[in-house]
């Protein structure tokens, strides 16, 4: 049988911490949104998460393919990308102003806004003191959000006031219309705090969608080798190592690791290498075979090779993608 690693403590934390490092924004969009109604806002920024906080009067968000969603003063919503929604005061309220990437704002039929609802420093809409105040945080670029975040997701979740509580409304409310040096790292930051706060939240509710394998990290046996995964995918793990890192069987890890986590575990950590690939992929120069190694590929073409098998391009494409989409965002007007 092989042996575990000469430390079998996880170096990364539990699966949820590995998840919740992904949101780690730049130069993210963010506004104090202020309406009198009848409001609505078409978003068709393909912008991979964006956050929504009422802070008063209601919103309606209604996403192409789902049902409409209220939120009220105080509740959270989350907004995967890339697929279109509208934000409005009734869903039956017609687009008054499309957003599109990189927060370039026009009317619906094209013609620019030419800043016409612009408010003051990141404030933007009918007046200063509308009957319906939402703040609005947009992650712009795709490497800002880890692949692995976003496939655990639903395209839209929501928090309702009563199970969410974050100091950090108010003070968002207080930053997002200052204008001082080094204000956008600042607002970056509460963003990514935020964030995590409020999708901490949603994992730990007993009826959140969440993946399989976080709900598996409850197990002693299946969560100990997810922590083990988690803390050092690149480590040359067999089923026999894992098995023996938590005192169990191979046949009886096997059996319970597809049962609680559904999959195999050598598949589950064969999606973690690539999906850390793709996303080092995106946010480093790192060459090919350096990414492999960390990894734990053995060489550029092993992981070009199954890189290309589960995404459906090559990594030099991934990588191509990403780069012309950051080229030709434009600048939030």
């Amino acid at each position: 049988m092989d042996a575990p690693p000469r430390s079998s403590a996880p170096t990364g934390g539990d699966p949820l911490t590995r998840l919740l490092e992904g949101p780690r924004a730049r130069g993210a969009f963010l506004i104090r949104a202020s309406f009198d109604p009848p409001w609505s806002v078409r978003v068709e920024d393909r912008a991979p998460l964006t956050v929504m906080l009422p802070v008063r009067g209601d919103a309606w968000v209604v996403p192409d393919g789902g049902e409409p969603l209220l939120l009220r003063a105080g509740d959270l919503a989350i907004a995967r990308g890339p697929d279109p929604y509208t934000c409005a005061d009734d869903p039956a309220t017609p687009p008054q102003a499309l957003i599109l990437p990189g927060g370039r704002c026009t009317h619906p039929d094209g013609r620019s806004l030419n800043g016409s609802m612009d408010l003051g420093v990141r404030a933007w809409g009918h007046r200063a003191d509308g009957a319906t105040v939402l703040l609005i945080g947009t992650y712009l670029l795709p490497g800002e959000i880890t692949g692995r975040l976003l496939d655990a997701l639903p395209p839209l979740l929501s928090l309702p006031a009563d199970v969410w509580r974050s100091p950090l409304t108010p003070l968002l409310m207080q930053e997002i219309v200052r204008d001082e040096p080094g204000q956008e790292v600042v607002l970056d930051r509460m963003l990514d705090l935020l964030v995590i706060a409020a999708l901490r939240a949603w994992f730990s509710r007993p009826d959140a969608e969440a993946p399989a394998w976080y709900r598996a990290q409850a197990d002693p046996v299946v969560g100990r080798v997810l922590r083990l995964l988690q803390g050092d995918p690149a480590h040359p793990w067999t089923v026999a190592s894992l098995a023996a890192g938590a005192g169990v069987s191979r046949a009886a890890l096997a059996r319970r690791f597809t049962d609680l986590a559904g999959e195999p575990p050598m598949t589950y950590l064969t999606g973690l290498r690539l999906a850390l690939a793709a996303d080092r992929l995106r946010d480093t120069d790192d060459t090919l075979a350096a990414i492999a190694r960390q990894v734990g590929y053995g060489s550029a073409f092993a992981l070009s090779t199954a890189f290309k098998r589960r995404y459906g391009v090559s990594p030099q494409e991934h990588r191509g993608r990403t780069a012309r989409t950051a080229r030709t965002e434009p600048a939030p007007v």
